[in-house]
């Protein structure tokens, strides 16, 4: 295979559907950037999936080749950052989104997007993370920076079986804390206590519709996937000058919760946007992850699959039965 033609996951519009189709294209159709990547693993997350399957919200033109995450090596560059041969992680910002992502063997980007792969990962062992990881990663380091330790208390994790929570469960496991796991998959119990998981909680225990403004005193932190009234049973159990991190929206986009968790225990809401963290932050979370926030990435917490055998992790995360994360492998033997 030459530069000039790689394979690649394109989502096309045919009549009202949209199709996917494993393709080869031209390195000439991606567009204008500053370096050129030759992609070896991706990851499977929702944002995926949705533009996988037409959503305006995520992607706006087709054909498109979806992929928030790519790992690999640098095949050409303009900047002098990036040299030929180095291996880079590529993740958030517009890749996969608007722009030819990480579901193709080549990606051409802005420079300003790129992290070098740091040392203690390889490219595969990076896309075990990618957004998801990142997303998690960057949820610890905000329970960090507000001053929550080891010692403080249970921390929640909701969604606790996809992609983020999953590696929240993982991360907070390896450094000590006591992590609560709430899920609505009771099948998977055993997945999270593997995971470092102390308990784990049917979802409905964390999602109370009873409209009280407070309850119970319980959670030190919470790492929130889920959004909706999940995430307003969180910020009313939530400790004294306690903090959640809100990440997600598998539950609900709305919120429906009065000021009290705020003006009478002090609890902070924190949201986590990795599509457009800086790259200071980037680096340094990166850095974390590679180093001593690093875990097992166990075959029970990883799938690995190639473009041809992807559709039916798409068709399992779409309707919330994914468990823990999908790699994808671009090499071709």
């Amino acid at each position: 295979m030459s530069a000039a033609d790689f394979k690649c996951l394109l989502v096309s519009q045919e009549n009202d559907a949209y199709v996917r189709r494993v393709e080869r294209r031209s390195v000439d159709a991606l567009p204008e950037g500053d370096v050129l990547i030759r992609v070896h693993y991706s990851s499977l997350n929702y944002k995926d999936a949705l533009s996988a399957t037409g959503h305006p919200g995520v992607t706006r033109r087709y054909p498109h080749t979806p992929g928030i995450d790519a790992a690999g090596v640098v095949e050409e560059s303009n900047d002098k950052r990036f040299m030929p041969g180095e291996e880079v992680i590529c993740t958030s910002y517009d890749l996969g989104a608007n722009t030819p992502g990480g579901y193709g063997q080549y990606i051409r980007v802005p420079a300003g997007w790129i992290v070098p792969l740091p040392n203690g990962l390889t490219q595969r062992e990076s896309m075990v993370y990618g957004t998801a990881g990142l997303t998690a990663a960057m949820s610890l380091h905000r329970l960090e920076r507000h001053g929550v330790a080891p010692g403080s208390g249970e921390i929640l994790v909701t969604g606790a079986t996809g992609g983020v929570g999953s590696l929240a469960v993982a991360i907070l496991a390896r450094l000590g804390y006591s992590v609560v796991a709430a899920t609505g998959k009771p099948d998977r119990e055993r997945f999270l206590l593997d995971l470092g998981a102390n308990a784990v909680v049917h979802r409905n225990e964390v999602d109370n519709a009873g409209g009280r403004p407070l309850l119970a005193e319980r959670w030190a932190a919470v790492v929130d996937t889920a959004g909706g009234n999940i995430l307003a049973t969180a910020l009313k159990s939530t400790r004294s000058r306690g903090i959640v991190t809100c990440c997600g929206l598998v539950a609900s986009a709305d919120l429906n919760i009065s000021v009290y968790p705020f003006i009478l225990r002090g609890v902070s809401l924190q949201g986590i946007d990795s599509a457009e963290c800086p790259m200071p932050e980037r680096t340094y979370i990166w850095e974390k992850i590679a180093g001593p926030w690093k875990i097992d990435a166990t075959d029970a917490l990883v799938t690995e699959r190639t473009l041809e055998t992807l559709e039916p992790e798409i068709q399992r995360i779409l309707h919330g039965r994914q468990t823990g994360r999908v790699v994808v492998n671009l090499i071709e033997k």
